[in-house]
């Protein structure tokens, strides 16, 4: 069931998926806004794959030796910006073992490299050093991942595209995928009108709202949005 919720999560962007957990009340956990494509157009999704680094590139090695091809390769360096991780070496082998993808909590190098590459990968930027110490690995380096304030592993599912990344649930994909749908047709349709004239104003019956919101100051937008059908984040 998971392979095919991915699928579906192909077609959707993740600001739909960030409005679809609002309404579905699931934790709308996405990276930080530092954390970008290295180019135009970039996208993956797949189960997370974390790997936590320490100054050595073996932990990415093991990694791969259990990730299935579709995962992402999710990195956490901590968010340190004075040395990168990733270069085009790893990123060739990840690519070669067939995964869709890598995201950095950290930098990157080797910039021209990876877009020829051409694997979608985003970080919070490239610096030409690569890491100049060895820390201690901890036990756990490939069970969760740290990116921003979230911890991530392989019970989670990862969307990156040109507006960021979002980290799903997988025990609630279903709800969420579903909810995203919803939200991408609603948006679709009201698209389509507004180019064909019809405002979004007229769309969502804005002079009725105000006229309620008149009698009664407590009601929302939102809950307007909801009673005529027009409903895109919760």
């Amino acid at each position: 069931m998971t392979d095919e919720l991915i699928e579906r999560l192909k077609d959707l962007s993740t600001p739909h998926l960030a409005d679809a957990c609002l309404r579905t009340s699931v934790a709308v956990r996405c990276a930080p806004a530092a954390l970008r494509p290295i180019a135009p157009d970039m996208r993956c999704v797949g189960r997370v794959r974390p790997a936590r680094h320490c100054g050595s590139v073996d932990v990415f090695l093991e990694a791969l030796e259990v990730a299935e091809p579709g995962d992402v390769l999710v990195v956490d360096n901590g968010g340190r910006i004075d040395e990168a991780c990733v270069g085009d070496l790893v990123t060739l082998e990840v690519s070669n073992a067939g995964l869709a993808g890598i995201a950095i909590w950290g930098l990157h190098r080797d910039t021209p490299e990876l877009r020829e590459i051409g694997l979608p990968f985003f970080s919070l930027g490239s610096l030409p050093t690569g890491p100049q110490r060895l820390d201690k690995r901890a036990p756990d380096a490939l069970l969760s991942a740290r990116v921003g304030e979230w911890v991530v592993g392989p019970d989670d599912v990862v969307v990156c595209d040109a507006d960021g990344a979002i980290f799903l649930p997988r025990e609630r994909l279903v709800d969420v995928v579903q909810a995203a749908e919803a939200i991408r047709s609603t948006e679709h349709r009201q698209a389509r009108e507004m180019r064909a004239g019809r405002s979004f104003r007229h769309q969502a019956a804005f002079a009725q709202y105000l006229a309620h919101r008149m009698e009664d100051p407590t009601f929302g937008f939102r809950e307007h949005l909801r009673l005529i059908g027009g409903a895109i984040e919760e």
